[in-house]
């Protein structure tokens, strides 16, 4: 099973430990077991790899997830001042942008981020030409994505820094 196996069933018990709130014998080894199983299923099945466990983004992640957070927040703010405008002012636009990302992973997360983000949503994702078609609410929200920052916090997290 090697390093990658072990190191994600020491994730997967630290996790459920984490979400149990439990610690009791009998409950602490069930949650190991069913880790260790998990693990043991995912190397069987040969998807115990870098794609399958990017275990390497753990570090990028630690600073990467919070960010992310706090532009969902930034940006559902701004969806609800929209909405709740007597005069409707949204000018839903679609831009296209380019990604930086070297990986499928790190690709998929800066696609996946966008559509996370209230007001903006994936719609075309190119892996051939790196680009994906962004459908935005209003022009505000088009061009702050097209601008880039998520996509240079993506490319960070991706390289684990």
């Amino acid at each position: 099973m090697g390093i990658r196996g072990l190191s994600l069933i020491a994730a997967l018990f630290a996790f459920w430990l984490l979400l149990s709130g439990h610690y009791d014998t009998w409950l602490v080894s069930v949650g190991f077991v069913c880790s260790a199983l998990v693990g043991a299923f995912m190397w069987r099945l040969k998807v115990l790899d870098q794609e399958g466990y990017p275990a390497g983004f753990l570090v990028g992640a630690v600073t990467y997830w919070p960010w992310l957070a706090w532009e969902i927040v930034k940006s559902a703010l701004d969806v609800t001042k929209e909405i709740l405008k007597p005069r409707l002012e949204i000018s839903p636009t679609v831009v296209r942008v380019t990604a930086s990302q070297k990986t499928s992973v790190g690709f998929t997360t800066y696609a996946n981020s966008i559509t996370l983000t209230p007001g903006t949503i994936s719609t075309t994702v190119s892996f051939d030409d790196h680009t994906i078609l962004v459908h935005a609410l209003t022009r505000e929200g088009a061009d702050a994505t097209a601008e880039g920052t998520m996509d240079r916090r993506v490319s960070r997290f991706e390289s684990g820094l």
